[in-house]
């Protein structure tokens, strides 16, 4: 089965998305999410430009050796925007290939590990009150996990927290937005949200919380030993990951659980958090960490060390993306959580999908493929917008992780 062409989709319902479209000589065609908040069209470049004309004529069977060419052809190996590119490629190609056998995907990765996925929501408010009413929506709603987040004191901005609840979109102008940031505040209001989340919310819930790479080493283990009565799921992106080290240090403070890995793009990011055992979820996701077969590299390595998978999925990333997620979660015998957040209407109707929501956990659906197909014409009508994502200074104007 050939590849005939491949085509760049750039649409915006609300936010940008970027689609990759694989045709084949046997009238089957496969899609898969390139999409980088705030860098989308670097990808769509590196796919147009590089990777598209090297995929013409090649068999679109030979997903392994297509991925293979792609990471170790460039020489320039790595990187968000290669690996966003060749995620979008591998997950084209497992669409086709299930669309051959006329089977869901999670069938070629095995079968089904469960009944359906567990997902958690987003939560905030400007107030701990605020957050703890929305919680309650979520609960209400049938979720079994969420993710809290709430402004803290004398801080005009606040990551994960937003004027629009169910649709927060932090990439929020043409060029960055400079916000404010300060720890100690942060720290100390912290626990007081778990505290009242425990006291209103009760036990039964999984509560997760994002410190958004922001801590050092020592102020994660501080916050995570803060927190530790309340039995977080996880504390996520206490610190930036590219030192190992820094996990070495929060590990011999707290017993808080850890997770990380949304920005990674290759397993070699998360070998030694995952072989020494520093975190307890893998967060990389199908969109920058490979595809399909990148992803599944990561989890059997996880496996081994009794580390689980906990796919970011927010809506920067496309319903193509969520889609084989969900594939691959339910066929990951390591999975933990998904993260879940949903897209506005609009960008539903630009992208059809078969997964669905029932009572907490989603279910990618029976469909050929990932399940999830695009609408060219109406995605034509929301033009490329072009936004970015904010920054962070400190008080004193130093510039500070976002």
């Amino acid at each position: 089965m050939k590849i005939t062409s491949a085509r760049v989709i750039v649409t915006s319902p609300g936010r940008n998305f970027v689609t990759l479209k694989i045709e084949t000589d046997q009238g089957l065609y496969g899609l898969g999410d390139a999409t980088l908040n705030g860098r989308e069209l670097s990808v769509a470049s590196y796919l147009t430009d590089h990777v598209i004309p090297t995929l013409i004529g090649r068999d679109a069977q030979r997903i392994e050796d297509i991925w293979q060419y792609l990471y170790k052809g460039a020489y320039w190996r790595r990187g968000p925007v290669t690996m966003s590119a060749v995620s979008a490629v591998d997950t084209a190609l497992w669409d086709i290939k299930a669309k051959q056998a006329g089977l869901p995907l999670y069938q070629l990765l095995g079968g089904a590990c469960r009944d359906g996925v567990m997902v958690y929501g987003h939560a905030n408010g400007e107030t701990i009150d605020e957050t703890l009413a929305e919680a309650q929506g979520y609960l209400d709603r049938g979720y079994l996990a969420i993710r809290l987040q709430t402004g803290v004191p004398g801080l005009k901005s606040t990551y994960g927290v937003s004027g629009d609840k169910m649709f927060y979109e932090p990439a929020d102008g043409a060029n960055p937005t400079e916000h404010v940031w300060a720890t100690a505040p942060y720290q100390r209001s912290a626990p007081d949200l778990f505290a009242a989340a425990r006291q209103n919310l009760g036990w039964d819930v999984h509560l997760l919380h994002d410190a958004h790479h922001r801590l050092t080493p020592i102020e994660a283990a501080r916050l995570g030993k803060d927190l530790e009565p309340y039995r977080l799921f996880w504390l996520e992106d206490a610190t930036p990951a590219e030192n190992p080290e820094a996990f070495r240090l929060i590990r011999r403070h707290t017993t808080t659980p850890l997770a990380v890995g949304e920005v990674f793009n290759s397993i070699h990011d998360a070998r030694t958090l995952i072989q020494e055992q520093l975190i307890d979820y893998i967060r990389s996701t199908v969109v920058h960490a490979g595809g399909i077969t990148g992803l599944r590299r990561i989890a059997s390595l996880a496996d081994l060390y009794g580390v689980k998978t906990g796919c970011h999925g927010a809506t920067d990333l496309s319903p193509i993306c969520m889609g084989a997620a969900l594939h691959f979660d339910l066929s990951v015998p390591n999975f933990g959580v998904q993260e879940y957040m949903r897209h506005s209407e609009a960008t539903d109707a630009v992208f059809p999908h078969a997964y669905r929501f029932d009572a907490g956990r989603l279910h990618p659906g029976e469909a050929p493929g990932h399940g999830v197909d695009i609408d060219e014409d109406l995605a034509a009508q929301y033009p490329y917008e072009r936004r970015s994502l904010p920054v962070n200074r400190l008080e004193d104007g130093t510039i500070h992780d976002w």
